[in-house]
């Protein structure tokens, strides 16, 4: 059923058995049909005779219709053939039905168009069954309707006339599938013989075989009968043997062919490659017999070989080269380095190509600058690669820098950017020229041709490379200079391209350092060490910081941009700022991280429109930000997904807290950042890092997290050995993933560090405070800065009971920095519940006040305003250099400043 054959014959049995079927469907539907037509006109027939018989409206009209209509009726129904022959009352009690036990029944039918005078006929279910019921009305002398004659026959009786005629059509439709399924067989089996059982897939791919061989081949077929007469010849065989057009059907010997070709073709036997003479060509003959897998005959196939001799020795040379090129691009630019492309480009000539193979290039291709003036005018090039020497060799050695005369050929090959052979090197005056002493060591040693090719990249020329083959190997030829410029030509572009790499590397690298912190901060609580390396595949967009607040606060933030190179290290370096300018705010820390989701959003819009200028990337960051108040050991926390801190606990145990994490920058949507609020003891371990000193390819979180807490387990580690630890215990040699970690170990201070007061909303009440101020500075041995203390502390104490509201809290704190000669610093903190800021500004000649903070930005190192929940807390920062207290004397010189001496 496979073959052609065999679907024709299902086709045509198949459309047989349809048509079958369906005269079938038809024939059954029409005699189904003209049975119920029969059945309404005998019915309504019937029933219009008896309506219409003599007598029967007496009958009605007599004292019992019933027994003078019955016998009539069933009389009539036996003559006629039908279920029955009913009699109906206008008041539709039955008067005569051919089932007495019906009579004197009241029916309820659809006889009120037989009521008002017209005829009907329809398909009712009735007392027989469902039947084809005609009603016809009976007529009084007057015309009126006086009773209703009903007569059914049902279409039982109806189905089962249609069902006797069945067997006489089906025996008809299988007689006609009989004849036409004999008659498809016939004409299949016909068809088979003459298709050989191919299916029309395998017909299809014959015919295109056998186009093929016809037209698109590139060699000739033969196709010789038994008696040696030509079958079929290809368009390829025509050519090559110069064929007659009308060569098939004649004998093989009579075709003008070479006796030998002519002679092989006609017998009877096998032959492969056999070359013969065909006019001036040389033809390779293969034969092969078609018996017994078909009628006796050959087949003989013709190729073209005249050229292939001349042409296989240089094939094997041009397949050798090609080979060679083919490994050069395997081996050469493995890396992005420049000396080591220059070495690959060296290793891979040598034996093959040349015996010594040496690499120039230009000093600034192997800083990866770009190289400068024309290509005329370099004198110097640096040895950058050599192979193919033993040590005691006479060729400039790696390193060495080569100084040129103009008519070396090095210098003619840059310059016109071509390829310069010299065949004899004992015969080149020009390559002589430049150290006649080390020539002759040269040529001493038995090298004696040279072939050098510029190194030319994008139009930039970077170097020469140098091809030398000593003794027992023969000269360079014409031949060879195609060779040595392709692979010169294939070198150069990874050269260039380990060039650009570095120079961008070295661009992003500075651009990166620039960015990151260069310093830590003065600052008294918290000691920190860190440690930042870069990934593998260059600079990232990892970054920390360390950020004074006022009151002593510390910012530790740790953050990551998704991605390498310049973009995400400049994405780096604007979130570090932002970070900076909004902590210089006092930002609290969800509101920070909120405020830098926005910004990443922003950012993240601008590259969307830059998209469609340039191929911008969408950035991805996450950031930590956590807040540490030495005077309470509060640290607030917060991140933005980054993975979580661990705490080290002064025993040496080791914590991953639990965060609630919100989403990276930039995907926020304007949902509130959670903050995490925790105790952390005096002498413990803040650890922030970001995902690459945990996540690896080849281990996963849990097992990351694990390892960080064996490296930082254990007491008494300062945070720089705490930071070697991690480093030796956790990273590989070459990082996949940039890698920022911070360790900060916590301070607190200490009651005596500390004062504070309650002050109430009255002006009296800043004398009291000031001289508790004084009498606390002079047990911490300040005196000299007592009196510039107790003014800005006077100052502010004033505008918070002036402008702002209870209560009045006033704190003093006296800070030592960490591993400093400086002497530490004086934090003022004046809280009120008002959250309306102060602003410094300069006071009118008539204005009585509005001096207060101008004095207080005068002797304070800085000041500012943080808000709390509660309101606001002003505060400067006094340092307490020994240079640093003012002399009461430049009191009154700062005020006088504040006044126009021409307008007084």
């Amino acid at each position: 059923m496979h073959s052609l054959a065999g679907q024709v014959f299902l086709l045509q049995l198949a459309v047989v058995m349809l048509l079958v079927a369906a005269a079938l469907v038809v024939l059954v539907v029409q005699a189904q049909r003209d049975v119920m037509a029969d059945a309404r006109h005998r019915t309504l027939t019937v029933a219009q005779a008896f309506a219409n018989s003599p007598g029967i409206v007496a009958a009605l009209n007599s004292a019992n219709p019933t027994a003078a209509l019955q016998r009539h009726a069933e009389a009539a129904r036996k003559d006629t053939g039908v279920d029955a022959v009913i009699v109906y009352g206008l008041n539709g009690i039955t008067l005569a039905h051919s089932d007495p036990r019906q009579v004197g029944k009241r029916v309820i039918g659809p006889y009120a168009a037989a009521a008002t005078g017209q005829p009907f006929t329809s398909t009712f279910k009735g007392s027989l069954g469902l039947s084809v019921t005609s009603a016809v009305p009976v007529r009084g002398p007057d015309g009126s309707v006086i009773a209703i004659v009903s007569v059914p026959v049902t279409v039982e009786r109806v189905q089962h006339r249609v069902n006797r005629q069945l067997p006489l059509l089906l025996c008809g439709a299988a007689t006609a599938l009989g004849i036409a399924a004999g008659g498809s067989a016939l004409v299949s089996r016909r068809l088979q013989r003459q298709t050989h059982g191919l299916g029309p897939t395998e017909m299809t791919r014959m015919y295109e075989h056998h186009d093929a061989v016809l037209h698109a081949v590139r060699e000739g077929v033969l196709i010789v009968g038994g008696d040696g007469r030509l079958l079929l010849a290809n368009d390829e065989a025509r050519r090559l043997l110069d064929l007659p057009a009308d060569a098939e059907r004649r004998h093989i010997t009579d075709l003008g062919l070479d006796e030998d070709l002519a002679g092989l073709v006609a017998s009877d036997r096998p032959a492969t490659d056999q070359v013969c003479l065909a006019a001036d060509r040389l033809l390779a003959v293969s034969k092969r017999l078609t018996a017994p897998h078909g009628p006796v005959g050959s087949v003989v196939t013709l190729r073209d070989t005249t050229e292939l001799r001349a042409l296989s020795g240089r094939a094997e040379v041009a397949r050798e080269r090609l080979q060679s090129l083919y490994d050069a691009g395997l081996r050469i630019g493995t890396t992005l380095d420049v000396t080591r492309t220059a070495e690959e480009l060296a290793e891979v000539a040598v034996t093959r190509f040349a015996d010594v193979v040496t690499v120039d290039l230009l000093d600034p291709v192997l800083r990866g600058e770009e190289a400068s003036g024309a290509p005329a005018g370099i004198t110097e090039l640096r040895r950058s690669a050599i192979a193919g020497l033993d040590a005691d060799h006479s060729l400039h050695p790696v390193c060495e820098l080569i100084r040129l005369v103009p008519a070396h050929p090095v210098s003619t090959a840059m310059a016109e950017g071509r390829p310069v052979l010299v065949g004899e090197l004992s015969a080149s005056d020009a390559w002589r020229s430049q150290q006649p002493e080390g020539a002759r060591r040269i040529l001493d040693h038995g090298i004696h041709s040279m072939l050098v090719a510029p190194l030319r990249a994008r139009g930039v020329v970077l170097g020469v490379v140098g091809f030398w083959r000593a003794r027992g190997s023969p000269s360079f030829e014409d031949e060879d200079v195609s060779f040595a410029e392709e692979l010169a030509a294939r070198a150069a572009v990874c050269i260039d391209n380990a060039r650009r790499y570095t120079r961008e590397h070295a661009m992003a690298v500075t651009l990166q350092h620039s960015l990151l912190p260069r310093a830590l901060p003065e600052q008294s609580a918290l000691e920190v060490a860190y440690r930042y390396l870069p990934a593998q595949a260059g600079v990232g967009g990892d970054w920390f910081d360390v950020i004074p607040l006022s009151g002593t606060r510390v910012a530790l933030v740790v953050g990551d941009v998704v991605g390498h190179g310049l973009h995400a290290a400049a994405t780096m370096g604007r979130l570090r700022t932002a970070v900076h300018n909004f902590a210089g705010l006092d930002m609290p820390v969800e509101e920070l991280l909120g405020r830098l989701d926005e910004l990443v959003a922003q950012i993240d819009a601008e590259e969307v429109t830059a998209a469609e200028h340039w191929q911008g990337a969408i950035t991805g960051a996450t950031c930590q930000y956590a807040v540490y108040d030495p005077t309470s050991g509060r640290l607030a926390i917060a991140t933005a997904g980054h993975p979580g801190p661990a705490v080290v606990r002064p025993d040496g145990t080791v914590d991953f807290p639990q965060l609630p994490v919100s989403p990276p920058l930039g995907l926020g949507a304007g949902l509130p950042v959670e903050t995490t609020e925790l105790t952390v003891p005096e002498d413990s371990r803040l650890v922030l890092y970001t995902d690459g000193l945990i996540e690896d390819r080849i281990k996963d979180l849990d097992a990351g997290l694990e390892a960080l807490r064996d490296a930082l387990a254990g007491p008494g580690r300062t945070p720089e050995a705490t930071c070697a630890a991690v480093v030796e215990a956790m990273l590989s040699d070459r990082p996949r993933d940039d890698i920022a970690l911070l360790v900060a170990r916590t301070r607190r201070l200490g009651p005596d560090q500390v004062a504070e007061w309650e002050v109430p909303r009255d002006p009296a009440a800043v004398a009291p405070v000031r001289t508790a101020c004084a009498r606390r500075l002079a047990e911490w041995g300040l005196e000299q800065v007592a009196f510039s203390a107790e003014l800005i502390l006077s100052e502010l104490i004033t505008n918070a009971i002036r402008y702002g509201a209870e209560p009045i809290a006033v704190r003093l704190l006296r800070t030592e920095p960490i591993g400093s000669p400086d002497a530490g610093s004086l934090i003022f903190e004046v809280a009120d519940g008002s959250s309306t800021s102060p602003r410094l500004r300069r006071a009118k000649v008539t204005d009585e006040g509005g001096r207060g903070l101008f004095l207080v930005a005068r002797f304070a190192e800085r000041w500012g305003t943080r808000y709390t929940t509660t309101g606001k807390v002003i505060w400067a920062e006094q340092t307490l250099h020994h240079d640093a207290a003012p002399e009461a004397e430049g009191l009154g010189e700062a005020l006088l400043d504040q006044w126009d001496d021409t307008a007084l």
